[in-house]
């Protein structure tokens, strides 16, 4: 695993902040944060090169043959304007390469004299896409909690965060490093989807603590047409849902109250994406793609996730 820094910033930056993301949830800390770099126009400074640490999950297939995907992006950006340093990461990597990917980016952060790390990421829970995102942060030290805290932050109390969004915390900690993790709410079953609305909710909480200004046009726009999808696919379940004789409904259906069933019926389809990919057999998938096109065909659906659908068996 190899650290290549492309400049020498030491003379544009002092005592940074450092903004770190690994893909996740709905891409909603990645989003943001990637959101952030882009708008402040920061400049790529160092990669961290993860080839023969990461395992492909698939092959890429050119003329007929077969070769592998290129390794997933490690990348360092900074704005000395900001003094922040970005660091932004594609994919998640687990046990001790990902505690070798970790320890290249601390011993970077104690390089620089990094001041805090903030990290991002996304916290699903039952909701409609029409609630708002709010924010909930933790941190490895009282000191950060407090000040998080006294700008209207909410404080998680207790739980657990997966993936290295959060374990960076307990790693920073361990070097005196001080750490938090900002999580914006999204549904759960939005979680397989890029959820922009959590990603702004993020940025929110990120310039409340550090006082950039960054143009926002773009990122609501993307916030307003995945409302309009969703408002499309709602819509489709509850009349759909409406048409049926109450006779009819399985004791499944009639558990559930009226207004919750496009939440349940989408919390449904997204597991059913995840068995298909999740499958080892092509006879498993095949059975579980089938029951996701005879779900998806009874609520009138195919055509809004035809895209998702097909990327499937590509």
């Amino acid at each position: 695993m190899k650290l290549t820094l492309n400049s020498d910033i030491s003379k544009h930056i002092s005592g940074p902040t450092l903004i770190a993301g690994w893909h996740g949830m709905g891409n909603v800390g990645l989003g943001g944060i990637s959101y952030i770099r882009q708008k402040l126009n920061a400049e790529l400074f160092g990669t961290i090169d993860t080839s023969g640490y990461v395992t492909p999950d698939s092959v890429v297939v050119k003329d007929g043959l077969v070769e592998f995907p290129e390794s997933p992006p490690n990348t360092f950006y900074y704005s000395r304007d900001e003094n922040l340093v970005f660091f932004e990461s594609s994919t998640q990597i687990q046990g001790t390469e990902g505690v070798m990917l970790m320890g290249q980016v601390l011993d970077l952060a104690q390089e620089m004299e990094v001041n805090t790390i903030y990290t991002g990421a996304a916290y699903a829970i039952n909701v409609s896409h029409k609630h708002p995102s709010n924010v909930l942060a933790v941190a490895n030290n009282e000191e950060l909690r407090d000040f998080m805290a006294a700008r209207q932050v909410s404080i998680l109390s207790k739980g657990q965060i997966s993936g290295m969004n959060g374990l960076l915390l307990g790693f920073a900690g361990m070097r005196n490093i001080r750490a938090a993790c900002l999580m914006a709410t999204m549904p759960h079953y939005a979680i397989n989807l890029p959820y922009p609305k959590a990603s702004i909710a993020l940025i929110h909480s990120l310039n409340s603590f550090l006082t950039f200004e960054i143009d926002q046009t773009e990122i609501n726009q993307t916030v307003k047409k995945m409302e309009q999808s969703m408002e499309k696919i709602e819509d489709q379940i509850q009349m759909t849902f409406s048409e049926q004789n109450s006779d009819e409904l399985s004791e499944e259906w009639k558990k559930i109250e009226e207004d919750k069933v496009p939440e349940y019926v989408m919390d449904k389809i997204e597991n059913l994406f995840v068995a298909v990919k999740s499958q080892r057999s092509k006879q498993g998938s095949r059975e579980k793609a089938a029951e996701l096109k005879n779900e998806l065909d009874r609520w009138d659906l195919y055509n809004l996730y035809e895209d998702r659908f097909l990327e499937l068996f590509r």
